[in-house]
């Protein structure tokens, strides 16, 4: 259950993120709306990793988490820019992403 409350916050991460980057293109009330929803996202994503790594009998170990939750959010960042944002796919960026993915899984796959 841990690692389920650890992906929705690196979600979450993912989505203050694009907020933020959204906040910083418009003014006026659309400008208000995404800092709300920079606000909110970030609120429930530190929530949710706090819980994740206090939950229960098996909690996961703070190093563990936080590099699974910026993995994640990294990942959702540069998906986000590549389909939000409009920035470039390159295959070296996509490399990289994908390896980002991978360490991800594998520290899932050695932790405990």
């Amino acid at each position: 259950m841990n690692w389920i409350i650890l992906i929705i916050a690196g979600l979450f991460e993912t989505g203050f993120a694009t907020c933020l980057g959204k906040a910083q293109e418009t003014t006026g009330r659309e400008s208000y709306f995404w800092w709300s929803g920079f606000v909110i996202a970030l609120f429930v994503s530190m929530f949710l990793m706090y819980k994740a790594i206090s939950l229960g009998n098996n909690p996961i170990p703070i190093g563990t988490a936080y590099a699974v939750w910026t993995g994640i959010g990294a990942v959702g960042g540069v998906l986000a820019g590549i389909f939000i944002f409009n920035e470039p796919a390159t295959f070296w960026r996509m490399f990289f992403v994908f390896t980002l993915i991978a360490s991800v899984i594998g520290l899932k796959v050695v932790s405990s």
